[in-house]
């Protein structure tokens, strides 16, 4: 891609950004399309990397701690694991499928 090319598209990339800031790479190409820009995604989204743009959306709170739950010490840190039963390690987190979400719950010894 050439520079004026470049520079084109992310004049035109920063005035979609600006109007609409929850547009991320998807929405910014089809926008693009439908005004008669043709211009991939992959571009779209390596030139909003390079301009330093990320769509504003609310992100997750999957892993936020309560702030009244005490932060336990760990205690394994110094211990010799040398035999079968000695720890036992569990953890559990959610698969999003098409309907909601599953639990899958991992132990290991």
């Amino acid at each position: 891609m050439t520079f004026a090319l470049r520079m084109h598209c992310q004049v035109i990339i920063d005035r979609v950004f600006t109007k609409y800031p929850f547009f991320g790479s998807r929405q910014i190409a089809a926008y693009l399309r439908r005004e008669g820009t043709v211009v991939g995604r992959h571009r779209v989204r390596r030139l909003m990397a390079r301009m330093g743009l990320e769509a504003i959306y609310k992100r997750p709170r999957t892993s936020q701690p309560h702030p009244h739950h005490p932060v336990y010490p760990y205690l394994l840190r110094k211990m010799q694991i040398d035999r079968p039963n000695q720890v036992w390690c569990a953890d559990i987190t959610f698969v999003p499928v098409k309907n909601g979400f599953l639990y899958l719950v991992a132990i290991t010894d």
